[in-house]
């Protein structure tokens, strides 16, 4: 079972990125984040012809999210987190999907630091903390997938001493995503591959691609009901390269 991440920074304008690698990789689960539209807008006519269904929580300006299937049903559980009960932002939307729970979420950039953006980033972790120890308690797999806007380590980042104030690799959201993994979830990736420099985004400006100047922000956290059936952790680092894609690479995992 392949299930991906993708932050697709606009799905109307990179549509046909997104169906190309849809064809290409055949990922029977996908995480969608940026949608950049409403839902009215959703591409569902167009997701359903490449095979897919689909839920989706949109948004007008830079949020939105949404969980694509190609085979297993999905039923949605909720599109907000406690404390935040419309979730205006759409940053998250959580649904059954065969026979686990997935988590789709958006967290906040956070930037500038210092500043209320940041604080609202940190409120917004807390939050997802206290729905995450939740998932936790009860019987059944779950996996947190998509965009958290962090930089876990300084393997995570090609040069760490240039994001020393940049909110994705503060000391404070790094500390909440390592609270996250305290309550026993395992980032899938790291726990295939703990030493090697794996990014999914690189900036469009500076030749960030072409220098390889990355960061890893998309992650799958797992439940200890998932851990024994990961098999592969990887990132389709060439669709970056592709005319008109988004600043982040599809990542994904394999599970038995």
């Amino acid at each position: 079972m392949k299930i991906a991440t993708y932050n697709i920074n606009g799905i109307n304008s990179r549509l046909p990125v997104l169906l190309r690698w849809l064809r290409e990789a055949k990922p029977d689960v996908v995480c969608l984040q940026e949608l950049k539209t409403i839902d009215g807008q959703f591409p569902i006519a167009a997701i359903a012809a490449a095979g897919y269904q689909a839920i989706w929580h949109g948004q007008k300006s830079w949020n939105g999210v949404a969980i694509l299937s190609r085979k297993l049903p999905i039923q949605e559980l909720g599109r907000a987190l406690p404390g935040d009960a419309t979730d205006e932002h759409s940053r998250y939307i959580e649904a059954i999907v065969g026979k686990m729970v997935i988590a789709c979420l958006y967290l906040p950039n956070g930037n500038p630091y210092p500043g209320p953006k940041f604080d609202h980033k940190l409120k917004w972790m807390k939050r997802l903390s206290a729905r995450t120890k939740k998932l936790l308690a009860h019987d059944v797999p779950v996996a947190l997938i998509g965009d958290f806007n962090v930089m876990p380590t300084a393997l995570d980042v090609y040069k760490p001493e240039k994001y020393l104030n940049n909110a994705l690799f503060r000391k404070e959201a790094r500390a909440a995503y390592a609270r996250l993994l305290k309550q026993g979830w395992v980032d899938a990736a790291r726990h295939l591959h703990p030493e090697e420099r794996i990014y999914t985004f690189w900036d469009y400006l500076y030749n960030a691609w072409g220098r390889n100047a990355g960061l890893r922000l998309d992650h799958f956290l797992l439940s200890p009901h998932l851990v024994p059936r990961l098999r592969k952790a990887g990132v389709d680092t060439a669709v970056r390269g592709w005319d008109k894609a988004s600043d982040h690479a599809p990542a994904w995992i394999i599970l038995k």
